[in-house]
């Protein structure tokens, strides 16, 4: 198990999230992590527990603050669903509070296109 408090916390709170939600391939899960340095989304069918598509602020050309970079990854993981066909999500915060790079994510699908 986990040994700071904070993880623990994030642990406990991702699991309950995780209890309530769950993706399809008509309506995936968008699913957050971040890092220290870089942010990672991804679309997700639980119910054939496969990813459909996936960004991350670590491709060469989306750079600049963590928030502007967060946005760009949300653009980018929306225009990739689009290609797919994909046109609403359920956003999964991972744990995270939904404040700053993961709100920026979330704000950047949208602005893409997809219905969260």
């Amino acid at each position: 198990m986990a040994k700071n408090k904070q993880l623990q916390r994030r642990l406990r709170i991702k699991r309950g999230i995780r209890g309530k939600i769950s993706g399809t391939a008509q309506r995936p899960r968008l699913s957050v992590y971040r890092s220290n340095k870089n942010i990672y989304a991804q679309l997700i069918d639980d119910v054939a527990a496969e990813t459909l598509a996936a960004a991350s602020s670590l491709e060469g050309d989306i750079s600049g603050n963590p928030s502007e970079a967060g946005g760009a990854v949300g653009e980018r993981l929306a225009e990739r669903a689009k290609e797919k066909g994909i046109e609403a999500v359920i956003f999964d915060r991972n744990g995270y509070l939904y404040h700053g790079r993961v709100k920026a994510v979330a704000e950047g699908a949208r602005k893409g296109g997809l219905q969260l």
